[in-house]
């Protein structure tokens, strides 16, 4: 069983589907023929989550008989996955869902019509500058992290011939440009904030700067500020994509599925032509597109308005997800956890988790209306942290905890502040700010050193915290004022928000001895 069978004339798809693979229902070479001659999405960034994701997603539409066109991968950082993972495969992937109960689905993707290397080093730019003088290009969209939207001087000095991803996208926007200032949107699907606005400033610093210097006329700016032209819409994307899992390679090898390679480049990209995946996911986009958009809500997507793509996110940020992580990092570590998932079978953590998200912070969350915030937190809790084939570690999660600290629980006690609201309700929010105080003392429950994860504040926190010592309840508790009062650590100052004396009540119990971790976070989670 090999992916590239699937093109062959006269294949046979009865053992594929009788093991359990989904095969594509398209005519597979049919859509790469109008995809080549009429191209409508580029995405840049050929990694797992986007073969996981929004290409899986283009294959359901596709699936339904509603569209006929595929996606163009380009990549803008490591050559070798496409060497590697994109054309010895014909651009097929196979995409495989972890489930929380221990199974996987498996579904070969061919929605990849095209792979190609974004540098002008490579045959493939002139493929690229062709596509965006297309007047059939709707959208080009990215997965290439957060740090793919930086620029430095040096490469904004080199002019026409950047180095970096935005260089290079603004160079094919003004390939379009002067193919006749067709529409384009430019779509980030990063899992940052506000990441339309962080494409938007990327290119742009290429543009001014090149307006600057004479190298593209004036024209060329007012075009990409032209939102009747060009936009840069929000979204909102949520799917873990671990590494390739030796178990899911092991389980497509029983199978008889033969393309189960474990390739990791020399940039140490780890990839193969399957990628795993959990079963969740969430995609919601600013429907802001100037020249049509490929139809992903087919296969799943939302489109719906900025503000409720800004609803959304913070909802996970604030509420739905991203508190709930790191409450059970923080205390996952002090209890000598190495995997999240055996949290969840923890007789108090779970609960822990479950009571800060329902009763804490729900109160003060704006339903975006296109996700039931309730049904989020019932599938991070019941699906996505459970999942034993998410190997994600409360070590991982704890990284620089101080900067997560203030948006994932400093938003909703602002807002309980700002509303009036009854701070008695506040007990395990509070609890996993006084857990911070015992955490960054780097002893576990048992009193067994640990080494807390990379932290900018780390040194600086720890110190404000060394004079305290544990099993000594009548010592001076004033270091305790300093720390909880640091608006940039939490948000706001604990002290003037009411709730600093309850969290040094609390901390004074997490420092009582040996165990006192353990007991409570027992005493207040069965409290509440």
């Amino acid at each position: 069983m090999k992916l590239t069978d699937i093109l062959k004339e006269g294949f046979n798809p009865s053992e594929w589907e009788a093991k359990g693979y989904l095969l594509p229902k398209f005519d597979i070479k049919a859509v790469a023929q109008k995809t080549h001659d009429e191209p409508t999405w580029v995405h840049f960034g050929g990694g797992n989550i986007f073969r996981a994701f929004p290409a899986a997603i283009l294959n359901d539409a596709l699936n339904t008989g509603q569209y006929d066109r595929g996606v163009i991968v380009a990549e803008t950082f490591d050559y070798e996955v496409i060497d590697k993972a994109y054309a010895p495969y014909q651009n097929l992937s196979l995409a495989v869902s972890l489930c929380s109960n221990g199974t996987i689905e498996k579904k070969v993707i061919a929605s990849v019509t095209e792979s190609l290397k974004a540098d002008p080093q490579f045959p493939d730019w002139q493929r690229l500058v062709e596509v965006f003088r297309a007047p059939s290009l709707q959208m080009i969209s990215f997965t290439i992290t957060e740090k793919g939207y930086t620029y430095n001087e040096a490469d904004l000095a080199r002019g026409l011939s950047p180095v970096f991803a935005m260089g290079k996208v603004c160079a094919l926007l003004l390939e379009r440009f002067k193919a006749g200032s067709m529409p384009l949107t430019v779509q980030s699907m990063d899992n940052c904030s506000h990441n339309g606005d962080k494409v938007k400033a990327g290119v742009m610093a290429y543009a001014e700067r090149w307006a600057a210097d004479g190298l593209v006329p004036a024209e060329f700016l007012a075009y990409l500020k032209d939102e009747s032209k060009i936009t840069f819409p929000w979204s909102m994307i949520d799917k873990i994509t671990p590494r390739p899992h030796s178990q899911v390679q092991a389980m497509l090898a029983e199978d008889g599925f033969e393309d189960n390679d474990y390739i990791e480049t020399e940039k140490h990209t780890f990839t193969a032509p399957f990628v795993n995946a959990e079963e969740v996911q969430y995609l919601v986009i600013e429907d802001n597109y100037t020249n049509g958009r490929p139809p992903l809500n087919l296969g799943g997507a939302l489109y719906t308005t900025r503000e409720i793509v800004d609803q959304v996110e913070t909802m996970k940020v604030t509420t739905c997800l991203n508190p709930l992580h790191t409450a059970m990092s923080i205390y996952g570590v002090m209890l000598g956890y190495t995997l999240i998932s055996a949290e969840m079978a923890d007789e108090d953590l779970r609960p822990f988790i479950q009571k800060i998200g329902y009763m804490e912070a729900m109160p003060v969350v704006t339903d975006p209306g296109v996700l039931n915030p309730y049904e989020f937190i019932g599938d991070v809790i019941n699906k996505r942290l459970p999942n034993p084939f998410m190997p994600d570690a409360p070590q991982r999660i704890s990284t620089d905890t101080s900067q997560k600290l203030p948006i994932r629980f400093g938003e909703t006690l602002k807002k309980y502040v700002a509303r009036g609201l009854d701070k008695s309700n506040l007990v395990l929010i509070p609890l996993t700010l006084a857990g911070y105080a015992r955490f960054l003392k780097a002893l576990d429950d048992n009193l067994q050193p640990f080494s807390p994860s990379s932290d900018p504040k780390l040194d600086e926190l720890m110190a404000i915290v060394a004079p305290l010592e544990i099993g000594k309840p009548d010592q001076d508790w004033s270091p305790l004022k300093q720390l909880f009062s640091r608006a940039d650590i939490f948000g706001l100052d604990l002290y003037e928000a009411g709730l600093g004396e309850q969290i040094e009540g609390m901390v004074k119990e997490l420092y009582a001895g040996a165990g006192a971790v353990r007991a409570t976070l027992h005493k207040y989670v069965q409290a509440r």
